[in-house]
């Protein structure tokens, strides 16, 4: 399993073009070889999947069940825009304009590894989505990932 970690920052060129930093392209799967999808993030970010990973959340989207209205508009949104890229040689992809004003990118990112995924952001915009209280984000380390509760372990 390939593990995209990390936190760069990045310029994007006059063309609009991103480089992914090497050590994300390294770690994209083979499977997926330089395609990936990009698209709008919940939050004002877009987010990379490669395209194995892309497929899986895919399924799970357009498997539902077309006739129920709530489906219908969540795939509307979640679908939209979604693009399919072709890395270059270099790991250098073209942003979209209008992914690139929904994000507001300009002349610099920052990318940031999330296991099967990569968000990029506006630099500004990603610090106001950061925890800044290191004890709320220790509560939330023990939250989802201290110990189990004794109900929880108990055979």
């Amino acid at each position: 399993m390939n593990f995209l970690s990390g936190e760069y920052e990045c310029k994007i060129d006059p063309k609009g073009r991103l480089v992914l930093p090497a050590k994300i392209k390294s770690n994209l799967p083979e499977a997926s070889g330089n395609h990936v999808v990009l698209m709008r993030g919940f939050e004002p970010c877009l987010v990379l999947y490669p395209k194995a990973e892309w497929k899986v959340i895919y399924d799970k989207v357009a498997g539902l069940n077309e006739f129920n209205e709530e489906y219908r508009h969540f795939q509307r949104n979640f679908f939209r825009g979604n693009t399919e890229i072709e890395l270059d040689g270099a790991g250098r992809f073209i942003v979209p304009k209008t992914m690139a004003r929904f994000a507001d990118l300009e002349k610099e990112a920052i990318v940031v590894g999330l296991g099967n995924r990569v968000e990029i952001w506006n630099p500004d915009k990603y610090e106001e989505f950061l925890i800044k209280d290191q004890q709320n984000f220790s509560q939330l380390a023990q939250k989802f990932l201290g110990d189990k509760p004794a109900e929880e372990t108990s055979i």
